[in-house]
């Protein structure tokens, strides 16, 4: 009998952005967004968990090697985002909103294609202690 197992890695990343939507006015998004909206930007110190769930190899007693999901954040995230500017140093979110949800789900993209298909990857991201988001749901 084959037993599913969830391996954690969290990392930590910091990162400036701005919640605007072009289409819409200053006032609109002022009310949409109230202070995240604010045209100097602000920043996060934030704290990604990768779960990853599958079976455990036999041969390696591992899900997934945790070193690997530390190389791969490092990688294809870390260093794209960590003391970057979203919304202007990045080809991600040049026309993406940086929200917590868009940003959890740019990190799935970015690392899912790393994983073994039999593995199931979900990004949980805090933005702050209080409030973070999990994707897929």
């Amino acid at each position: 009998m084959k037993h599913k197992t969830a391996v954690y890695r969290r990392e930590h990343f910091n990162a400036a952005h701005r919640l605007f939507n072009p289409a819409l006015s200053a006032d609109e998004n002022a009310a949409l967004f109230g202070k995240c909206s604010y045209p100097n930007y602000h920043g996060h110190n934030y704290e990604v968990v990768l779960k990853v769930v599958g079976e455990i190899n036999p041969v390696t007693g591992f899900v997934v090697d945790t070193k690997h999901l530390s190389d791969l954040m490092k990688e294809h995230v870390l260093e794209k985002f960590d003391h970057r500017n979203l919304n202007l140093d990045t080809n991600e979110f040049k026309t993406l909103i940086p929200t917590a949800e868009n940003i959890a789900m740019v990190i799935h993209q970015l690392i899912s294609p790393h994983l073994a298909p039999n593995l199931d990857l979900t990004v949980i991201l805090y933005e702050t202690e209080r409030n973070y988001v999990e994707y897929p749901a």
